[in-house]
């Protein structure tokens, strides 16, 4: 299901259509063609239709906001610890087993932190839960929404446990098993987390590689196999780690080509603007080019919308080789797209693809560190225990 998270005035109208082909639409076209297929003249077939055994639920969610990852612990007593709090580098409208998230949060305030921890004791303790509880928010103008509370363990539990060094699993085990988290503290197994300089980086490890005919956007759905971690001394360098270790080598030099949607085209800017700083070239799509250009950024390559005889287009230019980055963020999703087209060229050639203007900054911030400091390798250990201030230092 989709779960409420507010009614905010929206710059734009956003819709979410939820279960079975759950999509992200903008505007009265995209929500009249995924209303269609739904009640059975579309891609579902004649088996599909809608009914009151066959419900669809739509809702607005919160554009540009900041998706936060919680996890804590409660015990019987209602004592609650919180392990840790994360904040997502994709906005709010990715599933979050599909979104990069960073300990800790980069950009949340110690106010709104706070206000985060609050509510999630709260929930916690209205729950009862005896164990472990995972709660999810969106933050805009400093507003916490809550998105969803699951009194579980989420996949986020081992990230943090390494992140911090705190056995949030044995701990929370232990708690349901009857211990108090006072207990625990004393026992010396709930320990403190480690206060030091280093960054993690929790990144979901996709399958679109093996499945080059899949559309490789993210959206509300889930569709990631797995997660790895990146941990440094800045967000960049944690975030590059990541996605080598997701199997996305970030390249050091070439050209970064951009199709951004229109809401991203500003964001994109300051993308775009690092890149240059790098010494890559841009291509773009001609609408982003523009924007672009408006905004002072040379753009070395305009491509083609598909189809048009003028100029090549994006699948010939990544074809062509000259592309070693692609930024594609979609309006979207739709076979008829370019940018479907766009991001399956990038499978196919096996060019590191990014599917938001949020990553791609991300992305290019991680790249400008690496390129001032060669990456380093220490133990987890080292980062659990604390490091030396000598240690820690970078001349940033």
């Amino acid at each position: 299901m989709v779960a409420r998270v507010g009614y905010p005035v929206l710059m734009r109208p956003s819709y979410v259509l939820g279960g079975r082909a759950m999509e992200i639409v903008y505007d009265d076209e995209g929500l009249a063609r995924a209303m269609a297929e739904l009640a059975g003249f579309g891609s579902l077939g004649k088996e599909g239709g809608l009914s009151a055994e066959r419900p669809v639920l739509v809702d607005r969610f919160l554009e540009d906001a900041i998706e936060v990852d919680v996890d804590a612990i409660r015990d019987a007593t209602g004592d609650v610890v919180i392990g840790g709090v994360m904040e997502h580098v994709e906005e709010a409208g990715v599933h979050s087993g599909d979104s990069a998230c960073v300990l800790p949060p980069p950009h949340l305030s110690a106010e709104t932190i706070g206000v985060i921890e609050d509510h999630t004791r709260s929930i916690a303790n209205e729950l009862d839960v005896r164990g472990l509880i995972n709660v999810q928010y969106a933050v805009k103008a400093n507003q916490v929404f809550v998105i969803e509370a699951n009194p579980r363990a989420s996949r986020t539990v081992p990230f943090v446990a390494k992140a911090t060094g705190v056995p949030l699993a044995t701990v929370a085990a232990r708690g349901m098993a009857g211990a108090t988290l006072a207990e625990l503290r004393t026992e010396g197994l709930l320990v403190a987390p480690v206060v030091g300089d280093h960054v993690a980086v929790k990144e979901a490890v996709l399958p679109f590689g093996r499945f080059p005919e899949a559309d490789a956007v993210l959206g509300p759905e889930m569709r990631s196999t797995g997660e790895v971690m990146g941990i440094d001394l800045t967000v960049g360098l944690a975030f590059v780690k990541s996605q080598l270790a997701a199997g996305n080598r970030l390249p050091t030099s070439g050209t970064v080509f951009l199709s951004l949607a229109d809401r991203d085209k500003s964001a994109g800017v300051e993308a775009a603007s690092r890149f240059i700083e790098l010494g890559f070239a841009i291509a773009a799509t001609s609408g982003t080019a523009a924007h672009l250009a408006e905004q002072g950024i040379t753009v070395d390559t305009v491509v083609a919308k598909l189809g048009e005889l003028d100029g090549i287009d994006a699948v010939e230019l990544i074809a062509s080789g000259q592309v070693q980055l692609v930024v594609n963020s979609p309006r979207g999703r739709g076979p008829r797209a370019d940018g479907a087209h766009i991001r399956a060229a990038a499978g196919a050639h096996r060019v590191p693809l990014l599917t938001t203007v949020a990553a791609g900054l991300a992305a290019a911030k991680g790249m400008g560190d690496w390129a001032r400091h060669p990456l380093a390798v220490r133990t987890l250990q080292e980062y659990q225990r604390g490091m030396s201030d000598d240690q820690l230092q970078l001349d940033l």
